[in-house]
């Protein structure tokens, strides 16, 4: 699998709409078998386009905190170490990156505090990488993720290069790999055989 077909678009709406939803109604709606559909999703699973299966929940039903939006001016060289850190930061909902040195989180922060909540979470040399910062008090948020118009965007695991129709695809240790050529497969390869040798 290369593409997304329309079928695969489907399944994809579908499961965005409801991730609990049965295969067997999937099944129904886009004319194929349970069985089909279940391999699709999983292909989908081992190409990184279905990472897991979440919750969706409504936070206007639960009490506690200001939600916010934050856009915080980064040093350059910084923006990739602030994202992984607010990614992994408990109440941080939504982490999107721009392409100057920006990043923006959506959060529940105690009293709006964004001021503490980034002492906290940005202790010692950390808090020095935040040039500035910006917060919006949101009085609602709708995530509605959406797979029109898009398609398949695999990287090389030895180059970072798209993987075209031409790629390679390699099963190590039960993890699956694509790669964009023989010459990048053989140098993955050969790479792995090193460190496992190494280990």
């Amino acid at each position: 699998m290369r593409t997304l077909d329309e079928t695969d678009s489907e399944i994809l709406r579908l499961l965005t709409e409801d991730a609990r939803r049965p295969y067997r109604e999937i099944a129904d709606a886009v004319g194929l078998s349970s069985p089909s559909v279940s391999d699709r999703v999983s292909r989908l699973g081992e190409l990184g386009v279905i990472r897991r299966f979440t919750l969706d929940l409504d936070r206007s039903k639960l009490r506690g905190g200001t939600p916010v939006l934050v856009e915080l001016s980064v040093r350059p060289d910084s923006v990739e170490a602030v994202r992984e850190t607010l990614t992994h930061t408990d109440g941080v909902e939504h982490v999107f990156t721009a392409a100057d040195p920006r990043v923006f989180f959506q959060s529940r922060l105690p009293d709006a505090n964004v001021r503490a909540f980034l002492s906290d979470t940005f202790d010692g040399d950390g808090l020095d990488t935040i040039t500035d910062y910006e917060v919006v008090v949101l009085t609602d948020a709708d995530w509605t993720p959406q797979v029109g118009g898009t398609d398949l965007a695999i990287t090389c695991a030895e180059c970072g290069n798209e993987v075209g129709e031409e790629g390679e695809t390699l099963r190590v240790d039960g993890d699956l790999y694509y790669l964009c050529c023989p010459s990048c497969l053989e140098q993955f390869e050969a790479r792995y055989e090193q460190f496992s040798a190494d280990a």
